[in-house]
């Protein structure tokens, strides 16, 4: 079963309310997305808790309704 975008957008905003999330459909089959997701509550932490925070946000679909997601995060400049 596929997710659309605009669900994991609201994922992701709904744990990171100032980010900018843009999703891309990597396969244009539901289940290979890109992210970027820019948010100041990035700013200091490493890139791995960067990510987990976005990975927390999806609430264990990461693996299961989604396949896969290739993030890029960072603070805005």
């Amino acid at each position: 079963m596929a997710m659309p975008a605009g669900e994991i957008e609201a994922l992701i905003k709904a744990a990171l309310p100032d980010a900018s999330v843009t999703i891309e459909d990597l396969a244009g089959d539901g289940d290979h997305y890109a992210a970027t997701v820019i948010s100041e509550r990035f700013r200091g932490l490493p890139r791995i808790r960067q990510h987990q925070m976005v990975y927390a946000a999806l609430s264990g679909r990461m693996g299961g309704v989604l396949h896969a997601l290739a993030l890029q995060t960072s603070a805005p400049e």
